[in-house]
């Protein structure tokens, strides 16, 4: 219980420091442009976990089921991909600044990687 309180805490402080990151880049540099980060970073695990929904839990129909699983992990680093060159391909536009580029992706990444860890930590086991 102390272990699960203690992982909570410290992802919701990590969480805090992307958050964080992210909304300066944007209010330092007075650009908002970088909030995209945001919204890309949180959608990114849905395909995921909708297409692990999706796929058949079967023992025999093992290979029908990886598809739409692979197909949710695509769709996720597309997303995650995405989180990375949008502020990327703002600051080399010119509609951003560079420091605002670095401080969104580093913050993009931790958000995104705070979710990551959410769902590995507290996954619940399947029953058979």
């Amino acid at each position: 219980m102390a272990a699960g309180l203690k992982t909570i805490i410290a992802l919701s402080f990590v969480l805090a420091i992307g958050f964080l990151l992210v909304i300066l880049s944007s209010a330092l540099f007075q650009s908002y442009l970088t909030l995209l980060v945001v919204a890309t970073y949180c959608i990114a695990p849905l395909p995921n976990w909708i297409c692990g929904r999706c796929a058949n839990p079967d023992d025999f129909m093992e290979s029908a089921g990886s598809a739409v699983v692979d197909f949710g992990r695509f769709c996720t680093g597309f997303l995650v991909v995405m989180g990375v060159a949008l502020p990327a391909s703002l600051a080399h536009c010119g509609l951003i600044q560079v420091p605002a580029m670095v401080m969104s992706i580093i913050g993009g990444l931790l958000i995104y990687g705070t979710i990551i860890s959410f769902t590995m930590f507290f996954q619940e086991e399947q029953d058979f």
